[in-house]
């Protein structure tokens, strides 16, 4: 990298102020010593000019795109790229080439050759670029792999990650929402568990995968299996709104979930009443949609399976609309086993008893509860998206980086075998990795 910042906080660009991004940028509220937010671009006005307000960014610092950004190198020395995903690789190159390092929001891109392009880029212009996987960040994750690293259960044999994606999310992302077609976004497992199998490749310390089979469909939200008497439209012709879980109703404005992508269609407004709210839902709200009456295509379930060079092997299943959202991990090593849940903030390690009485137990256990060591679990991905901040402004600035750090050279592999997987699931095939 070129000279590091020191003496100053580091500035960035807002490239694409939608909710992420502003997750991030909020660093320099609470951090102005380290980083300050000189730039926005976004083709929304509103959203433009909220940005400016947050950060009393000054009006030569508001563009209404990335490409303009782009022809003023030097504005800032970083940008935070929260583009939608199918944007990531068009806004990247132009603002890698101007000399900008980056923050760019997960996945990298949707296509393999896309971020091989991105990892050439960014090392043929000596930028430091960091991708957004938040997990490695947080507390439960971080441990998962000091327990790991330290020898807790002797060498890794054999992993599994689950993610359990809740009815609600499911529905406001992947069935009504932007990641709901893979010609628009991405493949459900690139788009919701590019996170997950970085978190694989990661634990498996650079050991490179080689083998990649993977099984899954879209089996539920599909207008066959609309029950009896369902409308088009939640609040607009279905009498069955009031006892579903999946009512827009229910889930946008009575729980008041998912708000930033629910009201998109009325940012302008910013300030939205209920009965405004109601009438989107009633007519042109895509949210407002039947689940089972929707274009979406991508898998609501899919499960993976990798094998690594040195013989380990790993599972991940992703399992669409569940009750309670979750991620748990099980870790079987030469030496013991480990298995938590993320959400719980749990991880149990077992080793083989070696008591020799009759009565003794066969394995001995050594219970890690996060949250009675003062570790926060339930904040932003698991505690994880200040952190990574944190660390990528820490890195800017020529400090040591933490062993989470997410550089896109050390973030292919997960999505290398996210691409594969989608290839073997649709070509029912093993694919062999080069």
């Amino acid at each position: 990298m070129s000279s590091p910042i020191v003496n100053r906080p580091v500035t960035v660009a807002i490239v694409g102020a939608g909710h992420r991004s502003i997750v991030y940028a909020d660093y320099a509220r609470n951090h102005p010593d380290l980083m300050t937010v000189v730039v926005v671009a976004d083709p929304m006005a509103a959203r433009r000019e909220a940005a400016a307000r947050r950060y009393g960014i000054p009006a030569s610092g508001q563009f209404a795109s990335f490409d303009e950004l782009a022809r003023r190198p030097g504005l800032s020395d970083a940008v935070i790229n929260g583009t939608m995903d199918r944007l990531h690789y068009a806004s990247s190159m132009p603002l890698l080439e101007a000399g900008f390092h980056m923050l760019l929001e997960k996945p990298i891109a949707p296509t393999e050759r896309e971020v091989r392009d991105l990892i050439a880029a960014a090392k043929r212009r000596d930028r430091i670029v960091m991708i957004c996987h938040v997990l490695r960040y947080a507390p439960f994750y971080a441990k998962v792999k000091e327990l790991l690293t330290g020898g807790a259960i002797g060498n890794l044999v054999a992993l599994r990650t689950m993610e359990a994606v809740s009815y609600h999310h499911m529905a406001v992302g992947f069935v009504r929402g932007r990641w709901s077609r893979t010609a628009d976004s991405n493949p459900m497992l690139l788009s919701k568990c590019c996170h997950d199998l970085d978190i694989i490749a990661w634990l498996m310390t650079g050991v490179p995968a080689v083998r990649v089979a993977s099984f899954g469909s879209l089996m539920q939200f599909r207008p066959e299996n609309a029950p009896p008497g369902a409308g088009e439209r939640c609040l607009a012709d279905c009498p069955l709104e009031p006892t579903c879980q999946y009512s827009a109703k229910l889930n946008y404005i009575d729980k008041n979930l998912w708000r930033f992508y629910a009201w998109e269609c009325l940012e302008p407004n910013m300030t939205p009443t209920v009965e405004q709210k109601l009438e989107s839902l009633r007519t042109n709200n895509p949210f407002g949609r039947c689940v089972w009456r929707c274009d979406n295509d991508v898998v609501d379930h899919q499960s993976v399976i990798v094998e690594f060079a040195n013989g380990a092997t790993a599972t991940h299943d992703m399992w669409g609309a569940v009750s309670r959202a979750a991620r748990t991990i099980h870790v079987i090593g030469s030496a013991g086993e480990l298995e938590g849940d993320g959400e719980e903030g749990v991880i149990r390690v077992r080793r083989p008893s070696l008591a020799r009485t009759p009565k003794a137990a066969e394995f001995d256990v050594e219970t890690i509860n996060l949250n009675d060591l003062g570790t926060t679990v339930t904040d932003g991905h698991g505690g994880g998206d200040e952190r990574l901040i944190a660390d990528f402004v820490a890195t800017l600035r020529g400090e040591s980086a933490s062993q989470a750090v997410t550089r896109i050279e050390d973030s292919f592999t997960g999505h290398q075998i996210a691409f594969a997987a989608d290839t073997a699931m649709h070509q029912r095939k093993v694919v062999e990795l080069a």
